[in-house]
């Protein structure tokens, strides 16, 4: 058995593997683990399109997983640890459930609420903040997301999929 001190990269890799865990499934590849104590409480994925539900971020699954594990709906001494910046909902659910830390993988320029639009996290305002620690694993992270991408334009693009031919319906 490690002796050695369980570390941010350590757990993001567990957030990782929640990552593709979602791209297997063919949804976007975002994971989350949340840890309490050295230990992971807490396991998401991104599941929106085989949920058909907006709510179905890594995030919010991973908090609803550590909440009924610890038997309490405050997350406090938690960590998360996800691949993507939070959405403007699941940094609201983070700040609502009072966890303390956020370690983020990959920044989110078109909807990041820990400090890439807007930091919902740390806003003086609300009766909770939440360190941010940007940045761990971010090159996996991000190419997780660009590969991912990538893919689906171009198995788009293969069936002649676009803005200009869409699918057909059966409408």
């Amino acid at each position: 058995m490690s002796t050695r001190p369980l570390t941010n990269e350590h757990f993001m890799k567990k957030a990782i593997h929640q990552a593709k865990r979602a791209a297997e499934l063919g949804e976007v590849p975002i994971g989350c683990v949340i840890v309490c104590d050295g230990r992971v409480i807490g396991r998401g994925f991104n599941r929106r399109l085989s949920s058909h539900s907006t709510l179905a971020h890594a995030e919010i699954i991973a908090i609803r997983q550590a909440c009924k594990k610890l038997g309490d709906w405050r997350l406090e001494g938690c960590t998360m640890y996800v691949t993507l910046e939070p959405c403007q909902m699941c940094a609201g659910a983070l700040v609502q459930s009072r966890i303390d830390r956020v370690i983020v993988g990959a920044p989110n320029p078109k909807a990041g609420c820990a400090g890439s639009i807007l930091n919902l996290l740390q806003m003086k305002e609300f009766n909770h903040q939440v360190e941010i620690v940007n940045g761990v694993c971010a090159d996996e992270c991000s190419a997780l997301l660009t590969d991912f991408f990538r893919d689906m334009r171009a198995r788009e693009h293969g069936r002649g999929v676009s803005a200009a031919n869409p699918p057909e319906s059966d409408q």
